[in-house]
């Protein structure tokens, strides 16, 4: 069983992936929802401080360099991009309520770690990012859970 949880642990802090994937693989190895929903939420959240303080800084490091630098290069439009559309979308006051849904509604390209990148080019604060991105992710996981057991389908969505 701690093998189990340890998978979905690790799959959450995958990106891309995230706790999308691992609360559906949850789900699909019948582990308790609630116990692997917790256990989902610390393994996405856990990048979180790595990506909002080094992420950046390693981008820019790496954009110029010549194996790695299209990658790189790649990621910092995309957290510019998340970033100017959080701010296109709230203002700079509604920021916070921008990127709790922007990680909470479970679309590809909008999980924590592009919302902690696009936090990080915004200067949102690591506090207020945090706490942000983990309502998001709380949300995300239970909108994924509900989703994987059916739920959406039996009142008709």
């Amino acid at each position: 069983m701690f093998i189990k949880y340890l998978t979905v642990f690790l799959v959450s802090m995958v990106p891309l992936v995230e706790l999308r994937g691992g609360i559906v693989m949850a789900v699909g190895m019948d582990l308790d929802y609630f116990t692997a929903l917790v256990v989902c939420v610390i393994g996405n959240m856990l990048p979180v401080p790595i990506i909002y303080f080094f992420a950046r800084k390693v981008l820019i490091w790496g954009a110029d360099r010549k194996y790695i630098g299209k990658f790189f290069r790649f990621c910092l439009e995309k957290g510019h991009r998340g970033g100017e559309k959080l701010v296109r979308k709230a203002g700079r006051s509604g920021l916070f309520l921008t990127l709790f849904l922007f990680v909470g509604i479970p679309l590809p390209g909008t999980g924590a770690w592009t919302g902690t990148l696009a936090a990080s080019f915004l200067d949102m604060g690591i506090k207020s990012t945090a706490a942000a991105v983990s309502l998001g992710v709380v949300l995300a996981g239970l909108i994924m859970g509900l989703a994987s057991m059916g739920v959406f389908s039996v009142i008709g969505l």
